[in-house]
């Protein structure tokens, strides 16, 4: 793993492995099911479209019911509210692994979707420990747990799924669940200097059209992802058919390719602009996104296809989450939040898009209705250009 950028002690670096760890088993956790969406149908006797609807439900949860958790806890010390937020992460999990119904598996998604606000918390106590210039590769560190969990947590959770049934990715997700609760109640400090979130200063932000189209970044470039990130599974089987450990490496390799793009995203947007990385990486993903479907039979092709969308789609995080610092200064806990937010509206609403249009397109060409939404991020990325160094030209004022 990466080392994380040098800050003020060894304790705040400690704090960065701890928070990248804890993302790691966060998106392990979250995501395992686009790995078995097909065994966990057949289970509960229900479609693929309808168990992918549990990625709209964590994605919802999240967007909706994090942010507010998070203003409602900005009084708390910060691990406390940590604590408390990987907690009911962990009580969804074990819900989820008890689940013999579509109804409590989504119950148990709505819960962990409402604890997921443990990663905005860990953002803004970021942006609190590294200096400016520094900070798109911190974010990035913190992040690269997010990644590898596409290289290790669901490419593992699939081959367990098939190996041992449905549940048992889900419970082990909720043992790192609860593994996590110990680790941040043990290592995080009790008081540790960085504001909490609340609603003061919300309307002020609210008016920054800039801002606005950072946030509206977030939300068209994930739903063009998770268009076909939610039904990963059967889209790659369709276009080259594979068996499940075939499938797990696949998956393996998309997510490695991810790790590399978290952390050249991070490094892109120190040196040359967070603005300048985000075109390039949402102009290659949406070229990926035009030639999936036509590397059909092709599994090298598709492999090389997949290899580069992951370094894109995932380069684009630590720079978005740069921008926004930049923009919003003390108000930035707030700001993360929202992205938060547009992240996962994003996320709920390609799995719905995806989940409409497969019985149109098919699993194989599933990509292409995710790709207007990433045109979209790009013209609206164009149009703010402008507009983004006047709004830092007057923090810095």
């Amino acid at each position: 793993m990466s080392t994380p950028p040098s800050t003020q002690d060894s304790a705040s670096n400690r704090l960065l492995w701890l928070f990248s760890f804890v993302n790691l088993v966060i998106g392990s956790a979250a995501f395992v099911l686009a790995g078995i969406l097909t065994l966990a149908a057949e289970a509960l006797q229900t479609s693929v479209a309808a168990v992918g609807q549990g990625i709209t439900a964590y994605a919802l949860a999240t967007a909706v019911l994090a942010p507010l958790l998070l203003v409602a806890t900005g009084g708390w010390t910060r691990r406390r509210a940590l604590v408390a937020a990987m907690a009911l992460f962990t009580v969804g999990a074990v819900v989820c692994a008890l689940a013999d119904t579509l109804a409590l598996l989504l119950a148990g998604r709505v819960l962990m979707g409402a604890g997921a606000m443990v990663t905005p918390l860990m953002s803004g106590l970021v942006v609190g420990l590294v200096e400016p210039a520094r900070r798109g590769r911190a974010l990035a560190f913190v992040f690269l747990g997010m990644s590898l969990s596409y290289a290790m947590g669901i490419p593992l959770g699939a081959w367990l799924g098939f190996a041992a049934g449905w549940h048992a990715p889900l419970w082990a997700g909720a043992a790192l669940s609860a593994l996590c609760c110990v680790l941040l109640a043990r290592l995080v400090p009790a008081r540790i200097d960085a504001p909490g979130a609340s609603f003061t200063g919300l309307g002020g932000l609210l008016r920054q059209p800039a801002l606005l189209a950072v946030l509206g970044l977030t939300l068209l470039s994930f739903t063009a992802i998770f268009t076909v990130f939610s039904y990963i599974g059967p889209v790659l089987r369709a276009l080259a058919p594979m068996s499940s450990t075939s499938l797990s490496l696949t998956l393996a390799a998309f997510g490695l390719s991810g790790v590399a793009g978290t952390m050249l995203g991070g490094r892109a947007g120190d040196r040359f602009g967070a603005q300048r990385s985000c075109m390039v990486s949402l102009g290659v993903l949406a070229s990926m996104m035009a030639l999936l479907p036509l590397t059909a039979g092709q599994p090298s092709a598709m492999l090389a296809v997949m290899l580069v969308w992951g370094l894109a789609g995932f380069s684009m995080m630590a720079p978005q989450q740069a921008r926004l610092a930049a923009m919003a200064g003390a108000h930035a806990p707030l700001a993360l939040s929202l992205n938060a937010s547009m992240l996962y509206l994003g996320t709920a609403a390609g799995a719905a898009v995806g989940g409409l249009a497969v019985g149109r397109l098919g699993f194989a060409q599933l990509s292409w209705a995710g790709l207007p939404f990433a045109l979209a991020g790009l013209l609206l990325l164009a149009v703010g250009r402008s507009a983004e160094p006047l709004v830092a030209a007057r923090r810095a004022a």
